[in-house]
């Protein structure tokens, strides 16, 4: 018991280093525009890192995260020592101002640590018998695709913020922001889909299928159920999670857990970010009619306008930050508990988790990290409110887009591929490709650098019979 609360209260160490670590993810560009000042700017931040706690119930990528390692080489050792090896990363990185990802040091620490276990304790093992490939191929390839979506998003925005035209460029958000709605709601029946999927023990049977093929007609069983259930989510939200839940029971399968299978639907919901979206876009919106249309246009009010702004895209990768950030540590506290038998699976996690893990991440905020501020607000490019506001409203939605996805993507990756983004549009020159380039190669070591660091950590933890 007591390794495991060495565990926990390091995993919460972790998470205030990430908040004060990534802090400049989204207050970088407010600083460096003058828009708050820094102090004004860490309690703006924190604000909404914690406000992200009541919008994502799914916890889609701290499920992601707990089970990148399959769960016979998870131990407590295994835990302890990935969390060793990704808060000396983060500190050492965080000193020389290099904003690396917290989550690829997390996940980097926690693959090392236990392909160290398992190759200690049985030489014959390949990597693909001790992490999950597929899901770290895929982590590993969004350390690229995350900064260039973010890219490619910012400059998007930044195009139609140029637009000269009023009411063609409010026609062009109203159209991207129809486009975004249709997006949001095609990724809540996906993820629907698989909370049902998982609920009804459609998952678990296929897991325990590959060890022992007996299971095979039991599996069978729970997926033509799952096909049945599946209608019945079509009647959501109208019906609510309860009274879906209920038709299932009713008319599939009565033995079916009801409040489990509540918990799944409602998980799935992601009408608070679509909404949170649409909030932006019609501020967006009215924003420039009033300014441009309703008052008189002048240098001064478009830069006033744009620094308002700001505020509310700043708030919106806050959010993302904490909803993606926090949710890195739920998954490795939820793996520690299934270790050491408390819970059995990721979705019995009680709710103190999130709660510890987006408060110290917001505290985290709290305390700043002034070195990686500056790098990001004013080393890569020189960022006016403007851009400030494009950067940011790219970065959000990439974020808020892979939360659904469930791909544990890095905020500071995200974020300085929406900086280089909009630093690109004014002319490629505007952009500081030579920092640029270091910091890609800082991104590209960090997971290796952190195995390398769990290995070694691990084995040290051997040494004195952990």
């Amino acid at each position: 018991m007591s390794l495991l609360v060495a565990v926990i209260i390091l995993a919460l160490v972790f998470d205030y280093i990430n908040g004060f670590h990534d802090a400049a993810n989204s207050i970088a560009t407010i600083v460096s525009t003058k828009v708050l000042t820094p102090f004004q700017a860490v309690m703006w931040a924190a604000m909404f890192n914690f406000a992200a706690y009541f919008i994502f119930k799914d916890h889609a990528v701290a499920n992601t995260i707990s089970k990148t390692v399959h769960q016979e080489y998870i131990t407590l050792p295994v835990i302890l020592s990935g969390l060793i090896a990704a808060i000396i990363w983060n500190l050492l990185t965080w000193w020389y101002g290099i904003p690396s990802s917290s989550s690829h040091t997390l996940i980097g620490g926690f693959a090392g640590a236990a392909l160290t276990h398992a190759l200690m304790n049985n030489s014959g093992l390949t990597f693909a018998d001790v992490v999950e490939s597929k899901m770290i191929l895929i982590i590993v390839a969004f350390i690229f695709l995350a900064p260039v979506l973010g890219m490619a998003i910012s400059m998007f925005i930044s195009l139609v913020t140029l637009v000269e035209n009023t009411w063609f460029r409010v026609s062009l958000i109203v159209l991207t922001g129809v486009f975004t709605w249709f997006l949001f709601i095609h990724l809540q029946d996906g993820k629907m889909h698989r909370n049902l999927s998982a609920a009804m023990g459609v998952h678990d049977l296929e897991e325990r299928v590959l060890l022992d093929p007996s299971y095979q007609a039991e599996l069978d069983s729970a997926r033509y159920k799952f096909e049945e259930a599946e209608p019945y989510l079509a009647m959501y939200p109208k019906k609510g999670a309860e009274g879906v839940a209920r038709l299932i029971i009713k008319e599939v399968d009565p033995g079916l857990d009801q409040t489990k299978l509540e918990r799944a639907i409602a998980n799935g919901d992601n009408r608070w970010i679509r909404y949170g979206l649409m909030f932006f876009i019609a501020l967006y919106c009215f924003t420039y009619i009033y300014v441009e249309k309703v008052r008189t246009p002048n240098a001064y009010s478009m830069a006033k306008m744009f620094k308002r702004l700001q505020l509310a895209s700043s708030a919106a990768v806050s959010i993302g930050h904490g909803g993606n950030d926090a949710q890195k540590v739920m998954g490795i506290i939820a793996a520690a508990l299934i270790a050491n038998g408390n819970i059995t699976d990721f979705k019995d996690m009680p709710n103190w988790v999130p709660l510890a893990c987006y408060t110290m991440i917001s505290l985290g905020t709290l305390s700043g990290g002034w070195k990686i501020i500056k790098t990001m607000g004013t080393r890569i490019t020189k960022v006016s409110p403007l851009e400030g506001v494009c950067a940011e409203s790219g970065g959000a939605i990439t974020l808020y887009l892979t939360e659904q996805m469930g791909i544990p993507v890095s905020t500071t990756h995200t974020i300085t591929g929406s900086i280089i983004g909009v630093g690109a549009i004014k002319r490629l020159s505007a952009v500081r490709w030579g920092v640029t380039i270091n910091l890609l190669w800082a991104w590209i070591i960090t997971i290796p650098v952190s195995a390398l660091l769990a290995a070694i950590t691990y084995w040290c933890c051997t040494l004195f019979g952990l």
